[in-house]
């Protein structure tokens, strides 16, 4: 009889975390970058796209954002964690004397995107986090 109760009362502790759980997301990095703050003066090129000859390496950046989530969505906390992360790693380019970074990708734990379209978010009931990597770099003519 104890047992049946002790295995109910589990149960009910599983179904009411498994609301809790972290999902990882795919999404568009278009309406993040679209929305970049114009003049930025340090430009970003995400997984293989075309940028000018690189005149001098800065070395790798990583930067990892955590943002609280708020009533407008997990695709819109996911966007604000990525517009977060991208100031820093531009701040971290700017810092270096670099004008761009370069192979830019994210990721969330063990799953990763190097992407030039979409970008990977985890997100929670609570927060939204990602990590944003990228080579600093001063790439020719910019």
């Amino acid at each position: 009889m104890k047992s049946k109760f002790a295995f109910g009362g589990l149960m009910v502790v599983v179904a009411a975390l498994s609301g809790c759980a972290t999902q990882v997301k795919s999404l568009p990095l278009a309406p993040v970058v679209a929305q970049s703050a114009p003049g930025a003066q340090v430009a970003l090129y995400f997984g293989s796209q075309d940028h000018p000859a690189v005149q001098s390496q800065q070395g790798p950046s990583t930067v990892s954002v955590r943002i609280a989530r708020e009533t407008d969505g997990q695709d819109a906390a996911c966007n604000r964690a990525l517009a977060a992360a991208l100031e820093k790693l531009r701040a971290t380019a700017r810092d270096r004397h670099a004008n761009a970074v370069i192979n830019v990708g994210t990721s969330f734990h063990s799953t990763e995107s190097a992407s030039a379209t979409e970008f990977t978010c985890g997100v929670s009931p609570s927060a939204a986090a990602l990590r944003v990597r990228g080579d600093v770099v001063v790439l020719d003519g910019q």
